[in-house]
């Protein structure tokens, strides 16, 4: 089993303020939470970077994604380390991410930038239930909306500060390889997670 942060920032998003090494560093000492995808706005700079600060440390994994500004609102994409070809429209950042044995998120679907319930006319992989800095309604609608639609819901932090680091999590059936955490996510083999609360799916 497997603890991870599935949407975190790091300086390089635009927005945010958290050193890569912060991030490596804080995820070498945490007790449970050994994996996080890194997700910054519209490029994969802060995985790369991330990711070659983690080599020397066997016990953390760093899963590849993006945050996509597309029409109509956010959408992560894990498992991929390259940035999809415009127009950034929904149906051409899934097919991209399926092109790649990637995942299609719908981020923060009832918060600024969120799909909303335009959502169910994609055919993505997931709903973001439990965004750290979204609001409990917020996220009971974003809950509702990922069993609409029939589809797992995750859990990310959505950090972009270093104060915002792991607040949530989502805990996924699976060994540390990437794309085994992936095919778990898409299952459904997971739980999301707080300090005070878990939902199960």
């Amino acid at each position: 089993m497997i603890q991870t942060d599935l949407h975190l920032h790091t300086n390089y998003s635009p927005d945010a303020s958290i050193n890569p090494k912060t991030i490596v560093h804080q995820l070498h000492v945490h007790p449970s939470i050994k994996a996080v995808a890194i997700t910054d706005h519209n490029t994969v700079k802060g995985y790369e970077k991330v990711h070659a600060l983690a080599a020397p440390y066997p016990d953390i994994l760093i899963i590849p994604g993006i945050e996509i500004s597309a029409t109509g609102g956010d959408i992560i994409i894990l498992g991929v380390a390259e940035l999809p070809p415009k127009p950034w429209i929904p149906e051409k950042i899934i097919d991209f991410a399926n092109e790649r044995d990637g995942l299609t998120i719908v981020a923060h679907p009832y918060r600024a930038y969120g799909l909303g319930d335009s959502a169910k006319n994609y055919n993505f992989d997931g709903v973001e239930v439990l965004n750290g800095i979204s609001t409990r309604q917020a996220n009971k609608m974003a809950e509702k909306l990922a069993k609409t639609m029939g589809i797992p819901g995750v859990a990310g932090s959505d950090a972009h500060r270093t104060d915002e680091m792991w607040t949530v999590y989502t805990e996924v059936q699976a060994s540390s390889d990437i794309y085994d955490i992936l095919k778990a996510i898409k299952k459904g083999l997971i739980r999301v997670a707080s300090a005070r609360k878990s939902i199960h799916f």
